[in-house]
């Protein structure tokens, strides 16, 4: 323990890792970026969550939540403070088989919520990668491999149990707090920690999956395609690209992924992404859902996958905006560009029924750079693009601040968030990041003259470099 601490509450016994600790190499950072905190805390209960953060106040330091430690902006871990991690509270529970009511806490690695689900034939759409932890995802969107057939993540949660700032243990739905619950689903980060969601998973066992490679025209045309096709196709597809520089020339891969039960349906839904560029490589399988987030995902989060990520929203990719974003892969600064597809079941919510307002966009492009590039070689490689933008999703930002704050929570959404989190959190425990522009470093008192600050990791699916 070290000397700045004081001694943790006898319900936290054995939950405290500080730098001494043999567990402390694996828990002291994120997935993104390298952090020493002064300890970890690692409560197993909803209990222990209340004690948790009325210690972690008492110290005086940055507090961080962590739910999977994915998070782009590296906010779920710091530097002297404390991380209150939530990995053990992770318990999957099916409530109501025949309704699909699932109870998830905030710990679980999606990769297990696949895993515990299968048996019953119910799927939750959450993310690309099975190693993302719920908590995260499912308080700022959730953009997943059947997001045109079931929506957002947060647009199937139907309750949540969060501690507050100053431990009280709320549960919200539509009737019962529904202010805390509207702003949860978008804004969850600024509000408390939500240790439980309650989902309404959709029936689904085995999906269509097509993966292709086709070459991407430098003129954008098949960038324009790939967006103009998802916007108006059949609700059951969902489709992700990775679009990179490939020599003088670009490549895009593509995993498109139908939900349904039979080839036969799959085939004529997925034919249309061979039209958009030569194919080099193609296959189409019926796969189980848990393939797309699976269990060999699992690993440790620790700062392995440094970079800076960006996002914008599209409501329609034109020649223009194609050719943009193209440029953005291909150019100065060559970022790393994935699309995916938005529209479908997103745009059945009413903009003003979530804290994510993005209600009419159909595409989502993310646009990353890699060690030993940095943000200025993002900001060179998105500039054009981004001007075209219609809005920004908080999960694939690693660079919050109040201009990021304005795109992701535009006009009276972000007037709501701003009122809401300062109603929820007076004291600003758990102030976003994207109000200050950087984190906290000390339990000093900032501009605003509060002191404490946390977040809730945000996440929506980590931009892996793909292999060529």
């Amino acid at each position: 323990m070290t000397d700045t601490l004081a001694r943790v509450p006898d319900s936290l016994t054995g939950q405290i890792v500080t730098p001494g600790d043999r567990r402390y190499a694996q828990l002291r950072s994120t997935y993104t970026t390298p952090a020493s905190p002064a300890a970890v805390l690692l409560p197993k209960t909803t209990g222990q969550v209340v004690d948790a953060i009325r210690y972690a106040r008492e110290q005086g330091l940055p507090i961080a939540v962590r739910s999977g430690g994915h998070g782009l902006s590296g906010a779920s871990s710091n530097n002297g403070g404390v991380v209150i991690d939530l990995s053990m509270l992770n318990r999957v529970q099916v409530l109501d088989e025949r309704a699909g009511l699932v109870r998830v806490e905030a710990g679980a690695r999606w990769a297990n919520v696949a895993k515990a689900l299968a048996p019953y034939g119910l799927v939750i759409s959450s993310g690309d990668h099975g190693n993302v932890g719920v908590g995260g995802l499912a308080t700022g969107g959730g953009v997943g491999w059947l997001v045109r057939a079931h929506g957002l993540t947060i647009d199937r949660v139907r309750a949540v149990e969060v501690v507050l700032a100053d431990g009280t243990l709320v549960r919200a739905d539509a009737q019962h707090e529904p202010e805390l619950f509207w702003l949860v689903r978008g804004a969850g980060a600024g509000a408390g920690i939500v240790v439980a969601f309650e989902i309404e998973a959709a029936e689904q066992r085995n999906v269509g999956v097509a993966q292709l490679v086709v070459e991407a025209h430098p003129d954008g045309r098949t960038v324009r395609e790939w967006a103009s096709y998802l916007a108006r196709a059949p609700r059951e597809l969902s489709a992700a690209a990775v679009l990179f520089a490939e020599g003088r020339s670009a490549l895009m891969s593509i995993t498109a992924v139908v939900a349904a039960e039979s080839l036969r349906r799959v085939r004529p839904v997925v034919e249309p992404l061979l039209a958009i560029g030569k194919v080099l490589e193609h296959r189409t399988d019926l796969l189980p859902y848990p393939t797309l987030v699976p269990t060999a995902h699992l690993h440790p989060n620790v700062g392995q996958q440094r970079g800076t990520t960006t996002n914008g929203l599209f409501t329609d990719l034109d020649d223009a905006g194609a050719r943009a974003v193209t440029r953005a892969a291909t150019g100065p600064g060559r970022a790393v560009i994935q699309l995916r597809s938005l529209g479908g079941a997103v745009n059945d919510v009413a903009a003003d029924a979530t804290a994510y307002p993005h209600r009419h966009q159909n595409t989502l492009v993310i646009a990353s750079t890699f060690a030993p590039q940095g943000g200025a070689a993002l900001d060179t490689a998105w500039r054009a693009a981004g001007a075209r933008a219609d809005g920004e999703y908080v999960n694939f930002e690693s660079r919050p601040n109040p201009a990021a704050f304005a795109r992701i929570y535009p006009g009276e959404t972000g007037a709501r968030v701003r009122r809401l989190w300062k109603r929820y959190d007076p004291d600003g425990v758990f102030r976003s990041v994207l109000l200050t522009g950087q984190p906290t470093r000390s339990g000093q008192p900032t501009r605003s003259g509060q002191s404490n600050r946390s977040r809730q990791s945000t996440r929506s699916g980590q931009p892996h470099r793909r292999r060529r």
